[in-house]
């Protein structure tokens, strides 16, 4: 049961990276986008974890969310 959780928890971890991404990448920032070649956009991944807390504490703020697209929630 753990192992399965560790792995739906990879998941979760790739898919919002691979939202938080995105929405830079759409946001209407051509001066980044003008900087970024074919080989910048292969080398974009969503396995990144820098942000990740290895002690399993984290800080949860339930008065601020993410965004993801959503421009109309604050």
């Amino acid at each position: 049961m753990a192992v399965l959780s560790l792995h739906l928890l990879q998941n979760c971890l790739v898919f919002i990276n691979t939202l938080m991404i995105q929405e830079v990448l759409m946001e209407d920032n051509h001066k980044l986008l003008s900087r970024l070649n074919p080989e910048d956009f292969r080398a974009l991944t969503p396995l990144i974890y820098s942000h990740v807390n290895p002690y399993g504490t984290f800080r949860l703020n339930m008065r601020e969310r993410l965004s993801l697209g959503d421009k109309n929630v604050s």
